[in-house]
């Protein structure tokens, strides 16, 4: 067990620090965008939910379910869940609230939201045990074109973030009707073979097979190259829907390349994988993956509804933006530093007058600082407050001293420029425009 410290956060969780929270927010301004302008609602879930909600959707044989999850029973007894992914309870949502396929009420199923997801698992690179999710659905289109639409988005809000070296790779992995029958292929070979396999995957091989395609130890990757291919083995259904998709990834100039191993680790998939991956991250490469769920509404007790998404790792795509120095834009930062000039307290009246001159530029949407004084609350010097404008970055200073109190101006010094020139107190946002 973990040395307990209360001082500290529990291991695999981490505080955004300031330094870092200004990226997250032009991660999610930016994916915004892109949201807005392929038509997706935001849409803020629970933290929680009940248990049953995930070992149903996401499979009671996965590792999430068997391993991962933070369940706990509340005071009246209730098994609840901290949610481990976003899609089940977008799901559940919008079958409670009636958000997809009512047109006429501008209810056209496409969601996305973003927020923590929990996971008990090995803390590593861009992985935590709560982790945040950009988490993306389009629900009640049984169409490819909502497939290829998805990973549209998702290239696009990479491409808009300014990501590189990234890759498309798309699979089918089949759906109720033809999966079996390539479940009892892949179970052949992997039997044939199961002395070379790691102990997870020996557990994989007879309650979900696909899953041994995803292994990632050299010894099953080997193996597992040589594993029969889905393609074949798709009924008519799956294969046209798999060429659709396929063609309009291309009608769109989407370079994607076709992977046999590719496999979501979630049991609600049908027909269409995807994941866009990363030269940059190492074994652990994707940055996002998805695809179509057409059962998981009728797994969770509802009625049959179709549904593609993705989910993005916002941990992930900082560091990877961070590796490849990609810009987050403009670090926000004062416009204007005031400045009170009062001879070390000498004159309280400047620092009551700075105080208001602060308030009401903020009121004005101008961005504007002050002296705090140091820690006994004392009244900072001149030449202290003016390095503070210096090192927050501040455009401006606005300084106010006896003089300034007299005539009621204002000295407003350029601090780019070194150019200060007085001001009458009723003209500086005028002048700071």
């Amino acid at each position: 067990m973990d040395d307990m410290d209360s001082r500290k956060a529990p291991r695999g969780v981490r505080d955004i620090l300031p330094v870092e929270s200004w990226k997250w927010a032009y991660v999610l301004n930016t994916a915004a965008g892109v949201m807005t302008h392929f038509g997706y609602s935001e849409i803020h879930l629970p933290v929680f939910e009940h248990t049953e909600l995930f070992t149903r959707g996401v499979g009671d044989a996965t590792d999430i379910v068997e391993k991962e999850m933070y369940t706990f029973t509340d005071r009246g007894g209730r098994s609840l869940t901290l949610r481990p992914e976003a899609t089940a309870g977008m799901v559940r949502a919008s079958l409670e609230h009636g958000l997809c396929g009512d047109l006429s009420r501008g209810q056209n199923g496409k969601l996305w939201c973003w927020g923590p997801m929990f996971r008990y698992e090995r803390p590593q690179k861009g992985r935590y045990r709560q982790f945040f999710q950009i988490d993306v659905e389009c629900l009640g289109l049984p169409s490819p074109v909502a497939d290829v639409e998805v990973i549209a988005l998702s290239a696009e809000m990479f491409r808009r973030l300014g990501l590189k070296n990234l890759e498309v790779v798309v699979n089918s992995v089949g759906c109720p009707k033809c999966r079996p029958q390539y479940r009892e292929a892949l179970i052949s070979h992997f039997t044939s073979r199961k002395e070379g396999l790691c102990e997870t995957c020996l557990g994989r091989l007879e309650r979900n097979p696909l899953r041994v395609l995803d292994c990632k130890k050299p010894e099953c990757s080997a193996i597992a190259n040589d594993a029969p291919a889905v393609y074949g083995r798709l009924c008519e259904e799956c294969a046209g829907h798999f060429e659709e998709v396929k063609a309009g990834l291309t009608r769109l100039n989407f370079p994607y390349r076709l992977d046999k191993r590719l496999v979501r680790g979630l049991d609600y998939y049908t027909k269409t994988a995807y994941e866009i991956l990363s030269g940059d991250l190492g074994a652990q490469n994707a940055v996002c993956g998805g695809g179509r769920y057409d059962n998981l509404s009728e797994s969770i007790g509802g009625p049959p509804m179709a549904g593609v998404g993705f989910a993005a790792g916002i941990d992930r795509i900082v560091m990877v933006m961070e590796q490849q120095g990609v810009s987050f834009g403009e670090k926000p930062r004062p416009q204007v530093y005031v400045v009170a000039q009062d001879g070390a307290g000498s004159c309280p009246e400047a620092r009551n007058a700075a105080q208001v001159l602060t308030h009401r530029l903020r009121t004005k949407g101008i961005a504007a600082e002050q002296d705090g004084g140091d820690a006994s609350h004392a009244a900072r010097s001149f030449k202290a407050q003016m390095k503070s404008a210096g090192s927050v970055g501040a455009t401006w200073a606005c300084i106010i001293g006896p003089e300034e109190l007299e005539k009621k101006l204002i000295t407003v010094k350029n601090l780019q420029t070194g150019e200060q020139a007085p001001v009458p107190f009723e003209d500086v946002e005028s002048h700071l425009a």
